[in-house]
């Protein structure tokens, strides 16, 4: 019996290079098709704990509400679908001279897959919830712009996901998660808290880490310290910081190992230290809270200060110091006592500026006065 040919979708489309070697391809489609050959790459963790896919989940409310608008009288999407291509995917040139430089026209031929166990061609890269909303609307078509680029593997489509969505309204925590799986020029903000995501991917999921699976991101919802808290904290330290000396000269990066190693050895000690309040909820304790996360770190490198030998601060070092402060910290109940007429309740500290630099500038103080002054 002879193999079915292959079901394929041609469709006109036109060609776009950017740059020396980029090409990008412009088409229409129906829509309700592009189910057939385009999936979502959920973003998620193998048994490894390594980063598979990228895509947040969907988000019914909007979906509903874009369904209603394409089940309307004269809906408009004129935004298009980007579409990341295997290379089952081609294009075709006209015969005829391309009409401009960077630009030729063509046909896109798209492999339909003839089984339902078969991975499809493309990935959303951007629009999945217009997709879906496509997908349940009760119309019989609804022709949509695509935009698709043919990847050469997955780092590619995780990379032009984070270029796409990095100046929407995206959760921050999913496009910080990704960074450190990527290795394309970004934004100099993401540029900038790539290394600081790569070390707080290894904080999150290695299992001699005091902070594993406590950091709360798209992969670690359960955690109870929010990502943005830990990036803060790293960035610090990374900027002028005990970190900072196991920095690269050439740029970011460096002795990741030893960094990794301060960090997890502080953490441990304030676990040690801070028994009561460690693993709460940050409503429920405020060494959990943004504000405590921050201003530990202050106190993290200030403490690594004062113990340069060896570079890689020990717990019981850490530890020791730490318990000059126990009495002075209020995280779970009772008052800090910040100066005359300056008291605030537990639970007053707030996660803004001004009152991480008040509570950062109290434990320094008070480190100073009780440990560094008396032992130095």
């Amino acid at each position: 019996m002879k193999p079915q040919p292959q079901k394929q979708l041609r469709l006109p489309a036109l060609q776009i290079r950017q740059g020396r070697s980029r090409l990008i391809y412009s088409f229409a489609v129906d829509g309700k098709l592009l189910p057939q050959f385009t999936s979502i790459s959920r973003i998620a963790r193998d048994e490894q704990q390594a980063i598979q896919g990228y895509q947040r989940p969907e988000v019914l409310s909007h979906i509903a509400q874009i369904r209603q608008y394409v089940e309307s009288e004269a809906p408009l999407l004129p935004n298009s679908i980007v579409v990341a291509f295997d290379q089952r995917v081609r294009f075709v040139a006209d015969r005829k001279k391309a009409a401009s430089p960077y630009s030729q026209t063509g046909t896109i031929v798209i492999p339909l897959n003839g089984r339902a166990t078969e991975s499809k061609p493309g990935w959303i890269v951007d629009g999945q919830q217009r997709v879906a909303a496509i997908r349940e609307a009760r119309v019989k078509s609804f022709p949509i712009s695509v935009v698709g680029f043919i990847a050469a593997n997955d780092d590619e489509q995780r990379e032009q996901f984070i270029l796409v969505n990095s100046t929407k309204p995206l959760p921050k925590g999913l496009i910080y998660e990704l960074l450190p799986t990527t290795s394309a020029r970004l934004p100099d903000l993401l540029q900038r808290r790539r290394f600081p995501a790569l070390l707080l991917d290894i904080l999150n999921h290695s299992e001699d880490s005091p902070l594993c699976g406590m950091i709360q991101t798209p992969t670690t919802p359960g955690g109870i310290i929010k990502d943005n808290s830990i990036l803060k904290m790293l960035e610090n330290s990374l900027s002028d910081g005990v970190l900072y000396r196991f920095r690269s000269p050439d740029g970011p990066g460096g002795d990741i190992e030893s960094m990794v190693a301060v960090v997890q050895n502080f953490w441990t000690a304030v676990r040690q230290i801070f028994q009561r309040a460690w693993g709460l909820p940050p409503r429920q304790s405020r060494l959990m809270h943004g504000a405590g996360i921050i201003s530990l770190g202050f106190l993290m490198d200030a403490i690594a200060d004062r113990h340069r030998t060896p570079p890689v601060v020990p717990v019981d070092v850490f530890a020791a110091d730490l318990l000059s402060l126990r009495d002075e910290c209020r995280w779970t109940d009772g008052y800090w006592d910040f100066g005359p007429g300056a008291q605030r309740k537990w639970n007053e500290i707030q996660n803004t500026t001004r009152d991480i630099q008040m509570l950062s500038n109290h434990l320094l103080v008070r480190y100073k006065a009780l440990v560094w002054n008396r032992r130095n």
